[in-house]
C-alpha cells in the first residue's frame, strides 16, 4: 500500500487531498506544525516546523513514505511582502530541508513539489495561455520563493530523487482562508444572510481575469500524478494544473451573488486593492492532458455553490464575536 507524506496537511488543500487519498486507497501520514491539530482522514500523524531540518529528519524516518506531496508553504502573497524572511526560509529552506531528509531516510520516494503559476509573473503581460517552457519573471516575494525552490528541487531530481514539480493555478473551495477574494465574497455572504453584517460587501479589483479551478479537480491531478512513480518512460518533470479558461474576478462574485437570498449592493474597499499589471493570468494544461488524460471535470457554478454552502455552515456553526 502507498504510503503518502503530505506537508500542510492541515492547509486549505491539504485536508481535501488526504481524503481523497486515504479514501483510494493510500495510507496518509500527515505533517503539520506543532500547533495543528490532527486532520479528519489520516492514518498517522506527526508534528514538525519544516524549517526545522533535524526534526523534519526525524518524522521523514517515522513516515517512511513512498509518496511526499509537499504542500507546506508561506502562500498568501501580501504576506509574503509583510514578511520575506519567513516567507523565504519557509518554501525555500523548508523545501530543501524536506529534500535532504528525503535523501537521507528515503531516497526512492516520489516527490510531487506544489509550486505555482505565480512563477510565471511578467510573462502573463503576453496575454495568451502560458505552458510550462514559458519563461518565468515573478513579481512578488511569495512567486520569486517558489521558483527558487523549484531550482533546489530539480537539482535533488538532477541527483536521483525522482519526482516532478506542479505549477497549479488559481483554487478555489471549502476550508480557503477569507484572505482569498472568492471565499472573502462567500463569507461576507454569509454573514450578511445571517444578519452579521450590513447588506454591503467589500471588494478588490474585480477587473483581473484569472484562471478558476475547484480545488478536488487540483487533489485528483495531485492523486493521478503520483501515479507517474510507477512509469517508466520518460515523463515531463513540470505540469501546470489549470483549465485554459480566464475567467473576471467580477463574473465569479456575480455569480456568488446570485445565489444569495439577500439583495447586497457592492463597494470598493481601498485596503483590498491590490496593486496588479497582469490584467488576465491563464494557462496551457497541454502537457498534463497528454501525460495522465487529465482534465477539470468541476463545473464552476458547482464549485461556487459549495464554497457559499460551506461558509454558511460556518458562520452558523461559529458566529463571529463583533
Amino acid at each position: 500500500m502507498p504510503r503518502v507524506l503530505i506537508t500542510g496537511a492541515n492547509g486549505f488543500v491539504g485536508q481535501i487531498l488526504c481524503e481523497i487519498l486515504q479514501k483510494a486507497g493510500h495510507q496518509v501520514i500527515a505533517l503539520g506544525g506543532h500547533t495543528s491539530t490532527p486532520p479528519r482522514y489520516a492514518d498517522q500523524f506527526l508534528q514538525c516546523d519544516i524549517r526545522d531540518a533535524e526534526g523534519l529528519e526525524q518524522a521523514v524516518a517515522l513516515a517512511a513514505p513512498t509518496h511526499v506531496v509537499h504542500l507546506a508553504a508561506i502562500t498568501h502573497v501580501p504576506t509574503s511582502f509583510k514578511e520575506p524572511l519567513l516567507t523565504w526560509q519557509t518554501n525555500v529552506m523548508g523545501s530543501v530541508n524536506l529534500l535532504q531528509a528525503l535523501q537521507n531516510k528515503a531516497p526512492k520516494a516520489f516527490v510531487l513539489f506544489v509550486s505555482s503559476s505565480e512563477v510565471y509573473g511578467a510573462s502573463f503581460k503576453q496575454g495568451t495561455p502560458l505552458n510550462e517552457r514559458s519563461p518565468c519573471q515573478p513579481l512578488n516575494p511569495y512567486a520569486a520563493s517558489k521558483l527558487a525552490a523549484e531550482a533546489a528541487v530539480n537539482e535533488y531530481f538532477r541527483q536521483g530523487q525522482p519526482g516532478i514539480v506542479v505549477r497549479p493555478f488559481n483554487h478555489i473551495g471549502a476550508h480557503q482562508s477569507p484572505d482569498f477574494a472568492t471565499a472573502s465574497f462567500a463569507r461576507q455572504i454569509a454573514l450578511v444572510e445571517a444578519g452579521l453584517q450590513p447588506p454591503l460587501l467589500k471588494v478588490g479589483n474585480l477587473q483581473a481575469e484569472r484562471d478558476f479551478l475547484d480545488v478536488r479537480d487540483v487533489c485528483n491531478a495531485y492523486v493521478a500524478l503520483l501515479q507517474l512513480a510507477d512509469r517508466d518512460d520518460d515523463y515531463p518533470r513540470c505540469f501546470n494544473i489549470c483549465s485554459g479558461q480566464p475567467r473576471k474576478i467580477q463574473t465569479m462574485l456575480d455569480r456568488l451573488l446570485a445565489m444569495s437570498s439577500k439583495a447586497i449592493e457592492v463597494g470598493e474597499d481601498p485596503e483590498r486593492m491590490r496593486p496588479s499589471d497582469i490584467g488576465c493570468a491563464v494557462g496551457d494544461h497541454s502537457a498534463i492532458q497528454l501525460a495522465i488524460g487529465w482534465q477539470p471535470g468541476i463545473e464552476l457554478q458547482d464549485t461556487l455553490a459549495a464554497l457559499l454552502d460551506y461558509w454558511r455552515a460556518e458562520i452558523k456553526a461559529s458566529p463571529p464575536v463583533a
